[in-house]
């Protein structure tokens, strides 16, 4: 079996992208969980070259840092001047005279290429051992776009650039895609030799073709499969189009992994997520950044889930949640909102309107709603009512509250931290904690309630309210007095010490 050849990868990503009209350099807009060139240098991740080179220009601090931060390995060339693509390919062999073998080009706006179709060519061109290769696709409209030029026996002649193209050579629909295999050898040969004689007084790299075909060199013509695969970026709108029909292929493979996506059309997922077979996901849903969900997971209608783990059978409704975990079996919303760090164990409940932040949710405890949870960790089965805030900043610092297993705290109550509500322990509706409750203890420090008797018929006459509070005082038939039977409730109440009344210090 023969060694395999040594590979480099070549990167065209100097381009401004005029037509973007955007100070993000073309090459660096998102598209599903990656940037444009995100996604081509992972379509040629299984090539296992020995180096990646990307040509940077316009930009070229933004792309280094993304190439820093997204793939450390490929190592930027600078293109100072664009003078063409035979140009970029120059400079960055220049920059490794080492490079031998096979050396791969790719444009840098090709986001649908697939790492099979890269690997194709490769394929094609080494065991054709031919000095240079072209990916080729079949369009329905080839406007704006270089032909592939055949002599009678269907040989590539050569490669013309729309701009330069004759009306016959315009009608073909067979296109260069922009993606080339070549041997190193005999294209530092001829890279040397190309002319700026053109419209646009560049070097282009398909002029490589014609001068190998003139020198007898073999050169081949690999097809792609797709040629969606090999549509580029000028705009914003052919981006949209991009983004629609990778929004496609990602939905249609995970469907076929058996993952239920009850609205296609509406759901986005990045490239970058997984999900484990029998999740559900319903419209209006996006699924970003590294977000997980779980086998029976439920996700949707109207959910946004940003590096979110969703554990195992676990439901996320209408809801926002940004670096969050959800255990399995956990329920979130509808209209929640989890920020980083908020952890969600097992069975646990974060309801309606309610916001967590840098907290831990334990096993089977509640937050149901109006409420917001920040800095805070609460132990399994504790209770936290209605419009419940966890005071955490005092304006300068973060401070944190514990809430103890099985803890039940009261509707209208402010945790004000730090502090710790004990395993077990009650706080009245309505509190404003700020010491510790001891375990099996009841905090409370609500002020005592007044009635001021008649003020509605007296500071109040004529109205509707007042006249209901005339005919209830009058003993009218069907109607209690609400005034004498809240006297004796509040009575009772404060002789044992303001304990709450039932269904007075939570929600559930």
């Amino acid at each position: 079996m023969s060694e395999p050849y040594p590979r480099t990868v070549v990167v065209l990503a100097a381009g401004e992208g005029k037509r973007m009209k955007s100070a993000l350099p073309k090459v660096l807009h998102p598209l599903l969980g990656r940037t444009l060139l995100g996604h081509v240098l992972n379509a040629a991740q299984p090539l296992s070259a020995e180096r990646t080179m990307v040509v940077v220009g316009h930009g070229a601090d933004q792309v280094r840092a993304h190439l820093a931060e997204a793939a450390p390995d490929a190592v930027p060339v600078l293109q100072a001047e664009q003078l063409g693509t035979g140009h970029a390919v120059r400079i960055a062999l220049e920059a490794a005279p080492e490079a031998s073998g096979t050396v791969v080009v790719l444009n840098g706006d090709v986001p649908l290429l697939r790492p099979e179709t890269v690997a194709g060519l490769v394929a094609a061109h080494e065991s054709e051992r031919a000095a240079a290769t072209v990916l080729a696709a079949e369009v329905p409209d080839p406007t704006g776009l270089g032909r592939i030029v055949r002599d009678a026996d269907g040989r590539l002649e050569q490669i013309v650039e729309q701009r330069d193209a004759t009306a016959a050579q315009l009608a073909v629909r067979e296109i260069n895609a922009g993606i080339y295999a070549f041997d190193a050898g005999r294209l530092r040969d001829v890279l040397g030799k190309l002319s700026t004689d053109n419209d646009q007084g560049e070097e282009y790299l398909t002029d490589v073709f014609r001068l190998l075909v003139s020198a007898g060199e073999p050169v081949g013509v690999h097809l792609a499969v797709d040629h969606a695969e090999t549509l580029g970026c000028n705009d914003r709108v052919e981006l949209a189009a991009l983004r629609r029909l990778l929004r496609d292929r990602v939905n249609e493979r995970w469907m076929r992994t058996g993952v239920s996506l009850l609205d296609p059309e509406t759901t986005w997922i990045d490239v970058t997520v997984a999900l484990d077979r029998d999740a559900v996901v319903d419209q209006n849903t996006q699924l970003r950044g590294g977000s997980v969900v779980g086998a029976g997971a439920v996700v949707g209608p109207d959910v946004t889930l940003i590096d979110t783990v969703v554990g195992p059978g676990a439901t996320v409704l209408r809801s926002h949640a940004v670096g969050a975990e959800v255990g399995a079996g956990a329920s979130v919303g509808p209209y929640a909102y989890l920020r980083p760090a908020a952890r969600l164990a097992e069975k646990s409940k974060v309801g309606t309107f309610v916001e967590v932040k840098n907290s831990e949710v334990g096993p089977g405890a509640k937050v149901p709603h109006l409420s917001y949870v920040g800095d805070a960790t609460i132990g399994a089965r504790a209770n936290i009512g209605a419009a419940t805030i966890f005071v955490n900043y005092d304006g300068v610092n973060k401070h944190r509250t514990v809430v103890g297993e099985a803890a039940f705290v009261g509707c209208d109550t402010s945790l004000i931290a730090p502090v710790e509500v004990g395993a077990g322990a009650y706080v009245a509706a309505g509190s404003a904690i700020s010491k510790d409750v001891p375990p099996g203890a009841l905090g409370v420090t609500r002020a005592p309630q007044r009635n001021v008797e008649d003020w509605v018929t007296r500071r109040r006459s004529g109205t509707t309210s007042a006249a209901a509070a005339e005919r209830a005082l009058q003993g009218a038939p069907g109607v209690t007095s609400a005034a004498s039977e809240g006297e004796a409730i509040h009575g009772a109440a404060e002789s044992v010490g303001g304990a709450p009344r039932a269904g007075d210090t939570a929600t559930e």
